[in-house]
């Protein structure tokens, strides 16, 4: 009779460790999902600057002098 109650526990043992794989499972499952997800959402939009912004950014940082700035921005205004 202690032989069957034995096998009984083993069962159970082995029913538990199999539930608490898959639960770990699915729990790696939905980090996975949300991981990606996520990173998805972070990264911002291309941003679209208007061409007088771009060109006033060029001019602060010196790449064009304030002859080709006011040139630039006739054009872009005609």
């Amino acid at each position: 009779m202690w032989y069957m109650g034995s096998h009984m526990g083993n069962w159970w043992l082995g029913f538990l460790f199999y539930f608490i794989f898959f639960i770990g499972i699915i729990i790696l499952i939905i980090f996975l999902v949300r991981g990606l997800s996520s990173s998805r959402r972070e990264s911002p939009p291309p941003s679209k600057e208007e061409p007088l912004e771009i060109l006033k950014k060029r001019y602060a940082k010196g790449e064009i002098t304030k002859e080709q700035f006011h040139q630039m921005k006739k054009e872009i205004e005609s």
